[in-house]
């Protein structure tokens, strides 16, 4: 818990939402993607982040608690997996998509970066889904698969400067291409219209993806609702990135969750 609400604070809001006998092993799975997310920033060189990525791999793959003994987030994640019978595959196309992560390589295109949103943010709902309610998560796999690309290319240009300085470039090239920009162009910042003019295609696409979501999110069930809460904020951090603003109060959070979790998407 501790370390979700430290790491990843819209994720830990929405598990409040959850019920109570649920909320350890969504807290695992946060954990896990936060442990995940943050390798980037631990190792010097790609080459010791992929073999954290593989440590992972091979503990999940194991189907049991003894090879991550010793390390609470392992256990505490392999306790939820067992528990809830989530998918090993699902977490082995998380890891693999996580890879690029540690390098500096453009993303190729928006149909890749589709991709990786997909098996990043939109798994990690599915699952989340599974673990509320299994029953009815098949049912809403393509809303999960919207939702996650709204969610990670929102939460991609608020870390824009962060990628910037480590010479990353989320950015797909075909976009960037249509704007008249290399992704070194890109990555170097400063003043150019045309970054503008790729950062706005980028909130477009976002955007896209949410009011597809939208258009199905009335017919989501209210057991499912938890795993979707945090894109509640994305509208508002679309915006905010949009005027260039950073942040958002947690008092807003709060707020903001607590009427999607009291009412659903309207």
């Amino acid at each position: 818990m501790d370390a979700v609400r430290v790491a990843d604070r819209d994720r830990y809001l929405a598990a409040l939402y959850a019920p109570e006998d649920k909320r350890p092993a969504l807290l695992a799975l946060y954990a896990f993607n936060a442990e995940i997310a943050a390798i980037r920033d631990r190792v010097s060189e790609p080459m010791p982040g992929e073999i954290r990525l593989q440590w992972w791999r091979d503990i999940i793959a194991s189907g049991t608690k003894q090879l991550g003994a010793g390390h609470p987030l392992a256990t505490a994640l392999m306790t939820a997996i067992e528990t809830y019978r989530l998918p090993a595959a699902a977490f082995d196309n998380y890891l693999e998509a996580r890879i690029f992560d540690l390098y500096d390589d453009p993303m190729p295109s928006r149909t890749d970066l589709e991709g990786y949103c997909g098996e990043t943010a939109s798994a990690m709902i599915q699952l989340a889904a599974l673990i509320l309610d299994a029953p009815e998560a098949p049912r809403h796999a393509e809303l999960s698969g919207h939702a996650g690309c709204a969610q990670a290319i929102s939460g991609l240009l608020r870390l824009l400067p962060k990628h910037r300085a480590r010479g990353q470039c989320y950015v797909p090239k075909d976009i960037l291409a249509a704007a008249g920009l290399t992704p070194e162009e890109f990555v170097a910042g400063g003043h150019d219209p045309r970054a503008a003019v790729a950062v706005q295609a980028m909130i477009a696409l976002a955007r896209e993806h949410l009011r597809a979501f939208e258009r199905g999110a009335k017919a989501l069930p209210a057991t499912l609702r938890p795993a979707f809460l945090p894109l509640s904020l994305t509208p508002a951090y679309l915006d905010r990135v949009e005027r260039g603003k950073d942040g958002m109060s947690t008092l807003r959070k709060h707020f903001t969750i607590l009427a999607t979790a009291s009412r659903g998407w309207r």
